[in-house]
């Protein structure tokens, strides 16, 4: 069994999502856990995000929205010791996946697109149980791409009152589903460079 969870970190007045999608042997992912925070201090975070570790059945690993503010909190992360194997993402505006050691830099394109076609061939999946299962179902709603005179691309909820915070949480656990192609070379390979 794999599990991932995925952690989009917001500022001040913006929510912090996590998300733990558990992997099954079809290439089906199940939404298992959903919660969101907001106006919390990045040290609660960080215990909420090991209380939610330390719940699950297997280790997972812990795919952690680097951008912006996140850089830090991934340092408190990695000093609280969570039993979880670590990659931080940054979320960019390029066309390019770059990966050095546990950090990626990440298209916010390819997780976009990533949930996009998972929930289009029915390899997502939301249990119903889950209290923010609805706003989850209606984030991706309200996500639109926006291009610029450069012909860059760009990712946003629709309005200002919209969220992408679950959907993102979500996308950065899919993207490391989908994309981690050998996952037990990835694993051990991680576990030789940071000694867990």
């Amino acid at each position: 069994m794999r599990l991932v969870v995925g952690a989009d970190l917001g500022q001040a007045f913006d929510y912090t999502a996590f998300a733990a999608l558990e992997a099954r042997d079809d290439r089906v992912y199940e939404v298992r856990h959903l919660e969101r925070h907001r106006q919390k201090s990045y040290p609660y975070l960080v215990d909420r995000l090991k209380t939610i570790v330390l719940r699950l059945a297997v280790r997972p690993t812990l795919a952690v929205d680097a951008t912006g503010v996140g850089r830090p909190v991934v340092d408190m992360i990695r000093d609280a010791r969570i039993d979880a194997h670590l990659l931080a993402i940054t979320i960019t505006a390029g066309d390019a996946v770059v990966m050095d050691g546990m950090w990626r830099r990440v298209p916010k394109r390819d997780l976009v697109s990533t949930v996009a076609v998972l929930l289009q061939t029915g390899r997502l999946r939301i249990a119903r149980g889950l209290a923010l299962a609805s706003v989850l179902e209606h984030e991706p709603q309200s996500f639109r791409a926006k291009i610029s005179i450069s012909g860059n691309d760009t990712y946003e909820a629709w309005r200002d009152k919209d969220h992408d915070d679950l959907v993102l949480a979500v996308a950065l656990a899919a993207w490391v589903m989908e994309k981690a192609v050998d996952w037990d070379k990835w694993i051990e390979a991680w576990a030789r460079i940071y000694g867990v």
